[in-house]
């Protein structure tokens, strides 16, 4: 059963599009977590907003124009207003704890979704947005990365998706509970009949 929360794709596109209208310079959103399963159109909504904005120029452009529209540092990543909902911003190649092995920027490490004149959104690769769930491995992760597993199962080489994995967690610090939490992933994947 999908789970209605408060941003759906329209009203996140539609909040976007207002930023870009005060924007003078181009930013990059790449779109992670359940945010990008949104924006596939694989989830209905989403609780927050989570973008990777790569270029640390770009990032610290865009919090200036937040700042100047009365959103508030909610800790961390987060940035809301009064009214509305949280969008956690990372700047660089780093979602949550989880660092990328390269810029999400590379071709190939995201899937284009619409350009407006100042801003590029696209979203992050399934192999690295599968990977940063994997990583922090709370319920909801899990479930987003079966919900997308099923949803783009022909275009998710599980092999590849083991090394890049591997290659990710062993510049990690929790390397080895990194390793358990995959070993699980895989075995529900084959629990369900998705892999053999």
């Amino acid at each position: 059963m999908i789970m209605k929360y408060r941003i759906d794709k329209d009203t996140l596109l539609n909040t976007l599009s207002v930023w870009n209208s005060l924007l003078k310079k181009k930013v990059h959103l790449i779109a992670c977590g359940g945010t990008a399963l949104t924006l596939l159109n694989i989830k209905e909504s989403t609780k927050d907003v989570d973008f990777l904005v790569p270029e640390e120029s770009e990032y610290k452009y865009l919090v200036r124009l937040l700042e100047d529209l009365g959103y508030k540092n909610t800790g961390g990543a987060g940035w809301a207003t009064d009214k509305g909902f949280i969008f956690d911003l990372y700047p660089g190649k780093k979602i949550f704890m989880t660092e990328l092995l390269e810029s999400p920027l590379k071709i190939g490490n995201n899937i284009s979704l619409k350009e407006f004149e100042y801003i590029y959104v696209g979203i992050l690769n399934f192999y690295d947005l599968i990977i940063s769930k994997i990583f922090r491995y709370s319920t909801v992760d899990i479930d987003d990365c079966l919900v997308l597993f099923r949803a783009k199962k022909t275009e998710i080489n599980i092999e590849e998706l083991k090394e890049r994995f591997f290659e990710t967690s062993s510049y990690d610090v929790s390397d080895e509970k990194n390793k358990k939490h995959l070993t699980h992933f895989l075995n529900t994947l084959r629990k369900e009949g998705l892999i053999s």
